[in-house]
């Protein structure tokens, strides 16, 4: 990680759902790296601690963005408001998401809005507000979307299709700003420990025994923690993955690679 160190160093890096798990993981370890950070997340009490973590690496302090991806004036001010502060962009982390249970025969329209809105609406949008000071910089994104993008489960289709969208939107982003030399890429996460689930409509009981049946899903034998999704985000935000684009990369324990039997 030592590289992945030194090509972080001076960089501006923009991450939304910082607030928590995979986000907040990733501040963290961004802040170990030398990045400068705005975060993003709408549990203001949490991201003022999530900054607190990470001022013990840096004497800079992480620019606090409380907001609500699901508005565009929000939005917006993300970016107008990091910029005004930073002055460029390097680094977009598009991590926020949400998730709901639910089949064909019960999911809703206002579940599915609610889902598509945060998981793949925002992100368009921020990651369309954010190209020209990426291509002003060649910096680069990194999406965070799911092991539910590149395989299909029963019981959270929306959840399903937003991350397949997620995913598809790399790969296209990644072709349309190679010329410019800005790369795109994401990370595909297994079952992590950060209680997505419970958010998502899953009593503790539930959660405790999808945890559990965790073990049997996942080819390593184990549901993954959120800093070892960061550590893979902050390898291709960094120069270690300069010849990396419109690459999904699975970081779920092998999940993805299984098959019944």
């Amino acid at each position: 990680m030592a590289s992945a160190a030194r090509s972080l160093q001076g960089k501006v890096a923009l991450i939304t759902g910082a607030s928590s798990g995979i986000g907040a993981a990733t501040a963290v370890l961004f802040s170990k790296l030398g990045a400068s950070l705005a975060l993003t997340g709408r549990q203001e009490a949490n991201l003022a601690k999530v900054a607190d973590e990470c001022s013990k690496n840096t004497p800079e302090k992480p620019l606090l963005l409380c907001a609500d991806l699901g508005k565009d004036e929000d939005v917006k001010k993300i970016v107008d408001q990091t910029i005004t502060h930073f002055g460029k962009i390097h680094i977009l982390v598009n991590n926020a998401g949400v998730l709901e249970m639910g089949s064909i025969e019960n999911t809703s329209m206002e579940q599915f809005d609610r889902v598509h809105n945060i998981n793949v609406r925002a992100i368009y949008q921020l990651t369309m507000l954010c190209t020209p000071h990426l291509v002003a910089t060649q910096g680069n994104i990194v999406n965070v979307s799911s092991v539910n993008g590149i395989r299909s489960f029963a019981g959270v289709l929306a959840y399903n299709m937003s991350k397949a969208s997620v995913d598809q939107f790399t790969r296209c982003v990644a072709l349309e700003l190679a010329p410019k030399q800005v790369r795109c890429n994401s990370v595909n996460p297994g079952v992590i420990t950060t209680g997505l689930q419970l958010r998502g409509g899953l009593d503790e009981k539930a959660f405790a025994a999808f945890l559990e049946r965790s073990k049997e899903t996942h080819a390593l034998g184990r549901p993954g923690e959120a800093d070892e999704v960061a550590r893979s985000i902050a390898f291709l935000a960094s120069d270690d993955a300069s010849f990396i684009t419109g690459v999904s990369l699975p970081v779920d324990g092998g999940r993805h690679a299984m098959c019944p039997r």
